[in-house]
């Protein structure tokens, strides 16, 4: 069994669509996928096919039933802002030690290849007191960085494969997902990043439609697995 966690160096960066994509790869060789989004915000019931646990669910080949989402994502908060905040305008608080449990045991019941999609960054608030950082750090799990091509892209992706590290987190790779309308090239930031990422592998994923398109990015990723 494998197990990695999908982050990201912001929101809005990629995750779901690599994570997705990821998933149909793997199911392409025959893997047993499973895969996670414990936490979301920005959910609206009457948009579930194109939220981020339905767009995986569809890559999984499941229907997206009640069932299905408090399985995969069970902490869902209306509000398009960090997780802490999107709690608090429910009336809520996330609870940290419970985000741990249920997802370790999902790791331990997990068969072949799981994949965890964190939520926003890896530095952003879950509660008064944790960050995404702190969650990936109780799991221990390799990490997979997802980061964009827009300008300032390479600060953010430096800035956290060096927290990562630090934090002793075992980076499996970074895909640098091509941002839209972006003036700097993918190519040009993948080298940049390479340049200064150490043994880090930097993986350059040029803008897709599809997150079922067989690409040869994709597959590399799916052969680190």
């Amino acid at each position: 069994m494998s197990a990695i966690f999908i982050t990201g160096t912001g929101t809005d960066v990629g995750k779901t669509f690599v994570t997705a994509a990821l998933i149909h790869e793997l199911r392409r060789r025959g893997r047993l996928v499973e895969a996670l989004k414990p936490v979301t915000s920005g959910f609206a019931p009457s948009q579930i096919a194109t939220s981020d646990p339905g767009v995986l669910l569809a890559a999984l080949g499941q229907d997206v039933t009640p069932t299905t989402l408090d399985r995969i994502t069970p902490w869902r908060y209306a509000a398009p802002l960090s997780p802490d905040m999107a709690a608090k305008r429910a009336g809520e608080e996330l609870d940290f030690e419970a985000l741990l449990a249920f997802t370790r045991r999902a790791i331990s019941a997990a068969s072949d290849v799981l994949l965890i999609e964190g939520v926003g960054g890896i530095m952003v608030p879950l509660d008064r007191e944790h960050t995404v950082l702190d969650w990936m750090t109780g799991l221990s799990l390799p990490v997979l960085l997802v980061g964009g091509s827009y300008l300032g892209a390479i600060s953010h992706a430096l800035t956290a494969i060096d927290v990562l590290r630090r934090r002793a987190l075992a980076i499996s790779a970074m895909i640098v997902d091509e941002s839209p309308h972006s003036g700097v090239g993918l190519d040009e930031t993948v080298e940049t990043i390479t340049r200064f990422a150490g043994s880090t592998t930097i993986i350059g994923l040029p803008r897709l439609s599809d997150t079922k398109a067989d690409h040869p990015a994709l597959q590399r990723l799916a052969d680190l697995l």
